[in-house]
């Protein structure tokens, strides 16, 4: 196993894979609180840069969704949606409690 320096480092490397930025947000959206879902946001986007390509306008994506996270405020629905489309995600919804017929 690869050595890090910090959690934060172990964290960020392993949210570069799709699947495992799926369910920290998932869980962050299920449990956190309007805070911890932007840290969250935070630190998947931070991951998933790296990963995009270099171009003028993946840049100017990447420039606004850092501006719009680093003011630590929830996002509005559409932008959330937005931001989880940049990052290479989308939003889904689950039924709470199964329904027995």
């Amino acid at each position: 196993m690869k050595a890090y320096k910090s959690y934060h480092s172990y964290l960020i490397e392993s949210l570069k894979d799709s699947k495992e930025a799926a369910v920290y947000l998932d869980v962050a959206f299920e449990e956190g609180s309007p805070e911890e879902i932007v840290l969250a946001l935070k630190n998947v986007a931070e991951a998933r840069k790296d990963l995009e390509d270099s171009s003028d306008e993946t840049k100017a994506d990447w420039e606004s969704c850092y501006q719009l996270l680093s003011k630590a405020q929830m996002p509005a629905f559409p932008t959330l949606v937005n931001l989880l489309g940049n990052l290479g995600l989308k939003l889904s919804v689950t039924a709470e409690y199964e329904q027995v017929a």
